[in-house]
């Protein structure tokens, strides 16, 4: 019998998580991974989330289901050319390639090349490494120089952010430039383990208090945005997608 107080635990991000799911039930993302996302998850995507699996920040990574989502996404909109903010060992990364055609690009931004590179060699046996840009550094002056040219506006197709999440209202006020009329930006981890539903004075996980106020200030922002239409989604840690409309 399941103990009363789990889902309550759950939702304010105390649980000792073995993976990035709202969903109360384990037994339910179980048989959701095992129906439909580990049957369809290419071999170097299994590789990759093994190895993660065992890198001590782990909690980092994108969820195999929320990897699925975002390759049906990118080829839904017949993406060619994106953005990543935000990269780890790559898994989402690894996702979107394997979705772009041949001659599909990444622009892959990070301040960690070493743990990008833990990941490259099993990039490069899947046969995509050729799409993707990595560019080491932060990424707000990168953003801004890539904003100075009149040229580099509305060029991506998607957008995916998954960076610091006090920075989130900081990188949609550039990359809404970025990303074409009528193209999506994806913000992850947009229901911050639950903390955005919790009260303030609620028991939560060290990562996650400390940033809960500027998750909720940009959901709020993104509710009012008027050059957007949005969708919010209790995929993995929450992901709200925006679609560029002016």
């Amino acid at each position: 019998m399941a103990n009363e107080d789990e889902p309550k635990n759950h939702l304010l991000g105390i649980r000792n998580l073995s993976h990035k799911t709202l969903l109360q039930s384990d037994a339910l993302y179980q048989y959701i991974l095992e129906t439909s996302v580990y049957p369809r998850e290419h071999e170097c995507l299994k590789e990759l989330r093994e190895m993660t699996e065992k890198h001590p920040w782990n909690l980092m990574a994108t969820p195999p289901d929320e990897g699925q989502f975002l390759s049906m996404l990118i080829k839904l909109i017949n993406a060619k050319n994106t953005l990543e903010i935000g990269v780890y060992t790559g898994y989402s990364l690894l996702s979107t390639a394997l979705a772009l055609p041949q001659d599909g690009k990444i622009l892959a931004l990070d301040l960690n090349r070493e743990f990008y590179e833990l990941g490259l060699p099993i990039i490069e046996r899947a046969g995509v490494a050729h799409k993707i840009d990595f560019r080491e550094g932060p990424a707000l002056p990168f953003l801004d120089e890539l904003l100075k040219d009149e040229s580099k506006k509305g060029q991506f197709d998607f957008v995916f952010v998954d960076a610091d999440k006090n920075n989130y209202l900081n990188y949609h006020k550039r990359v809404i430039d970025l990303v074409k009329v009528g193209g999506l930006i994806g913000y992850d981890n947009t229901l911050w383990a639950g903390s955005v539903a919790a009260p303030p004075d609620a028991p939560m996980m060290d990562y996650v208090k400390p940033l809960r106020g500027y998750v909720m200030e940009f959901n709020k922002y993104l509710s009012q945005d008027t050059r957007i239409e949005i969708c919010q989604l209790p995929v993995g840690d929450g992901i709200t997608l925006c679609r560029r409309i002016i």
